[in-house]
């Protein structure tokens, strides 16, 4: 059993827990994921990790509740405890694994958008322990839904916080934030984008016009964070990739957004996941290491 420590929420429907994990706070980094299960029946549920501390022995998860198991989750306690905290799963971020030397040579750009926020913290944080100060575009849709906004300032070299309605900080889209950085005359060598997958797709066309090598985050679309049940399956480039097992982090540039979202969308429905495990045949899988999804 895990034990919850810490259960709070950062704005509306926008939950923060620390949960004592020691194992994977010892080896977990920026970019993995967790996977929690309530109780015996209870449904599998992929979480990025927004922050861990290893010598309390504590993983920072943060989350939107979206479904019966994650409304559960949401109504648990400090004091409470889960029945499975799996991880660290998934590949940490290329800028925490690449030479630091070369990352500090680089101009980073972070954009987070509503619960994307999370998982960027922990990057931005490890780059500036490590002494690269990255910039970072915090956006909602109102003032309401901006959180971790004080644990960014102390970790971001310059934060932009933009909201749709214009009621905190700028005013506009990520997209519009980025433009005008460029316009002010900023070079960034690479683009870091989290968040809903429409935000991700269209920072992506924004960044290939401005000639900005950009990866994103695809764990929105995890289900069981095995490679088994297909939903996270994803063309990019000319190869078929799944979020789970391969990412969740990719070349934003190369990723087929709109077959992803249709995917998304189709996979809701059980008519849906039967027509995709039609369609798609052996690669509807990846992973498993029996079906030859991940070959």
């Amino acid at each position: 059993m895990f034990k919850i420590l810490k259960a709070e929420h950062l704005a509306e429907n926008i939950i923060l827990m620390d949960v004592e994990a020691k194992r994977v706070a010892k080896s977990c980094l920026p970019g993995q994921f967790i996977i929690v299960r309530l109780d015996e029946k209870g449904e599998r549920i992929p979480l990025t990790i927004a922050d861990y501390d290893r010598e309390k022995g504590t993983v920072t998860i943060v989350f939107q509740p979206i479904g019966a198991s994650t409304y559960q989750l949401a109504d648990m306690k400090a004091g409470d405890s889960i029945l499975d905290f799996v991880g660290p799963l998934g590949r940490p971020s290329e800028l925490i694994t690449g030479d630091l030397e070369e990352v500090k040579k680089k101009k980073i750009l972070f954009v987070a958008g509503g619960v994307g926020t999370a998982p960027v913290y922990p990057q931005v944080k490890w780059l500036h322990e490590h002494g690269v100060d990255a910039d970072v575009i915090v956006g909602a849709k109102t003032k309401s839904l901006i959180i971790m906004e004080d644990m960014m300032k102390k970790v971001a070299g310059n934060l932009y916080i933009t909201t749709d309605d214009g009621s905190y900080g700028r005013n506009g889209m990520v997209t519009k934030v980025i433009e005008d950085l460029a316009a002010e005359g900023k070079h960034y060598d690479v683009c870091v984008s989290i968040g809903p997958m429409i935000m991700m797709k269209f920072c992506c066309l924004t960044t290939k016009k401005l000639g900005i090598p950009t990866i994103v985050s695809m764990n929105p679309i995890m289900v069981d964070g095995t490679g088994m049940c297909g939903a996270c399956r994803l063309t990019v480039g000319d190869e078929v990739k799944f979020a789970c097992v391969d990412g969740p982090e990719f070349d934003g540039h190369k990723i087929n957004f709109d077959e992803a979202m249709k995917r998304q969308a189709m996979y809701k429905t059980e008519e849906g996941r039967a027509l995709l495990r039609y369609k798609e045949g052996k690669t509807h899988h990846g992973g498993c290491g029996f079906c030859g999804g991940d070959k």
